[in-house]
């Protein structure tokens, strides 16, 4: 999916009350592994690509995209709850973003832990890591969705992305069930 922003404004992200925002900084790594494991851990999509199953794969993954050249820290975000007194703040979304060599902008996995879900907290690092893209001077950002991740494809094409192309993955014959389970079309 992609958003040109030549075409489109991008409304100001906003969080819940008792939600802050976090900017990226490198000691941070392992709190971005933790809740991007955390949040797709049980997904389908930790079958589709397994480095999203386990920390060390997200903590490998992470790596990757922060050592490459085009990390961009201003697209990169995690939102931390901390509006009870009683506990410590608690890392709850995740976003991570770098620009490619033709200075497009690309999104990579926005991870909402599943207790924090439904509070708009996957729109709003959306919009913060676009806001990031925007201020970089990219005119064009995609992503990638799995087509069954109705939720997900709705908020991106609510924000004005649009679909461009779609991949197909050759899927073992024991996930086709599971397909089927979660309401999604086998193609």
């Amino acid at each position: 999916m992609v958003l040109d922003f030549r075409h489109r404004d991008v409304p100001h992200p906003e969080l819940p009350e008792g939600f802050r925002w976090i900017p990226w900084a490198h000691s941070q790594l392992e709190d971005h592994a933790r809740i991007k494991h955390q949040a797709f851990e049980r997904e389908f999509d930790s079958r589709l690509f397994p480095s999203l199953g386990t920390y060390d794969g997200c903590r490998q993954l992470l790596t990757e995209i922060c050592r490459h050249r085009g990390f961009l820290p201003a697209a990169t975000w995690m939102v931390q709850f901390a509006a009870h007194d009683f506990g410590d703040p608690v890392m709850c979304g995740v976003v991570q973003g770098i620009v490619n060599d033709t200075q497009q902008g690309a999104i990579q996995n926005i991870g909402i832990l599943p207790e924090f879900r439904g509070l708009g907290l996957g729109r709003a690092l959306l919009l913060k890591s676009l806001s990031g893209f925007r201020r970089a001077g990219t005119s064009r950002v995609y992503l990638e969705v799995t087509a069954g991740n109705g939720a997900a494809v709705g908020l991106y094409e609510s924000v004005g992305f649009q679909v461009v192309g779609t991949r197909y993955r050759e899927l073992p014959v024991e996930m086709w069930g599971e397909l089927k389970s979660a309401d999604n079309e086998v193609v």
